[in-house]
Formats: C-alpha cells, sequence, structure tokens
C-alpha cells in the first residue's frame, strides 16, 4: 500500500491550531519525501522513512523562530495522526484527511 498522497492537516500548537497541506511521496524502498506547506511557510521533508504505515521525518522551521522539529505520524486509510516533536515546546498532536 503506498502511503502517497496530499493531507490536509492541523497541529494543535502553542500558537492556536496551524492548518497545512502535507505532501507524501512515497518513494518505495522504505522512505520518503515531500513538504508541508501552511499558513508560515512550506517546509521539506528530510530524513523521511516508511515503517509499515507509520512515517518518521523531520523538518526545518524557520517562522516564528528556526527549530528542528521531529514528526512521527500513522496512516490509517485516508487519516493521518501523530505528533510534531518541537523541543523544549513539547510534542503537538497532528491529525489529517486524504484529499488526494
Amino acid at each position: 500500500m503506498s502511503l502517497s498522497g496530499t493531507y490536509t492537516t492541523t497541529v494543535k500548537s502553542p500558537m492556536g491550531d496551524q492548518s497545512g497541506t502535507f505532501t507524501v511521496v512515497d518513494n518505495g524502498d522504505g522512505t520518503f519525501s515531500g513538504n508541508m506547506a501552511g499558513g508560515m511557510g512550506a517546509m521539506d521533508v528530510e530524513d523521511g522513512k516508511v515503517d509499515g504505515n507509520t512515517l518518521t521525518w523531520k523538518m526545518n522551521m524557520t517562522v516564528p523562530m528556526p527549530m528542528t522539529l521531529d514528526c512521527e505520524a500513522t496512516i490509517e486509510g485516508d487519516t493521518l495522526a501523530g505528533n510534531v516533536n518541537a523541543g523544549a515546546f513539547g510534542a503537538m498532536p497532528v491529525t489529517g484527511t486524504k484529499t488526494a
């Protein structure tokens, strides 16, 4: 099963809900690429890994402050759920629905 697709996402951040679009390109070799685009700009997926239906990846945020986000999400059917770990700010839940 390919996890590739476009997901409409919501991250529950300390600054309120952050809506975005998460694009996943399953490379078929245990890795994936893509990006997350939202109100604070776009971030590319780095070190994207696929383990069954679980994705792990990093993103380098620049706004409102530079930091590396460590992310994990599980895809079940057309839904995505996981966490975005923002260092000292802790883990923020992320949910999403596949749109394409």
